[in-house]
């Protein structure tokens, strides 16, 4: 199990495999479709981010609301690929070192995280209470109009997450289809 601090430098990155167990601590920016489709117009109209995106990782999740005496909600992961078309950018010219999600990326997404240094890491689908416990602090930062897909700053301690794409395009969707393949009687 390796362990890393916020923000996530391109050398820490880089050192990161496919398949590598990982507990984040430190500060990660939540984001999804509203939030990065708004970032990304944004910078196509010449406007600057309400959010320096250098170094960071962005979860992607709309946490539920949180009950009485609790910081945040059920925080599970949503489905990657509904970024896909925003992330290159985000990863290429601002400078995102990480995401956080489920599912697989695209070509595009892969080819600039190599470029960039980046990686993707999973977390675990249909967990987003245990995933919640290691949330300590949820504040919204930006676009509050959009509820739980506002982006917001969470400090997290022993985030659990697996590398799903490492910086050198290593995908663990395509090496585990590739091992389950080879794999005698199934």
């Amino acid at each position: 199990m390796l362990r890393i601090t916020t923000p996530l430098d391109e050398e820490t990155a880089r050192r990161l495999k496919a398949g590598d167990q990982v507990l984040i601590s430190g500060t990660i920016l939540t984001g999804r479709d509203a939030a990065h489709k708004r970032m990304v117009e944004t910078l196509r109209a010449g406007g600057e981010l309400p959010v320096d995106l250098r170094d960071q990782i962005i979860y992607y999740v709309g946490p539920c609301p949180a009950r009485p005496g609790k910081v945040i909600g059920s925080a599970g992961p949503t489905t990657s690929g509904r970024m896909d078309a925003y992330a290159p950018l985000l990863i290429k010219e601002k400078g995102l070192r990480g995401m956080i999600g489920k599912g697989g990326r695209s070509p595009e997404v892969i080819q600039a995280m190599q470029q960039a240094g980046a990686v993707y890491f999973l977390a675990t689908g249909g967990a987003g209470a245990l995933l919640a416990r290691h949330i300590k602090k949820a504040t919204v930062i930006a676009y509050e109009d959009l509820g739980p897909e506002a982006i917001y700053r969470l400090e997290v301690e022993e985030f659990p997450v697996i590398v799903g794409i490492d910086s050198q395009g290593n995908d663990l969707y395509t090496i585990g289809r590739a091992k389950y393949r080879r794999s005698p009687g199934c």
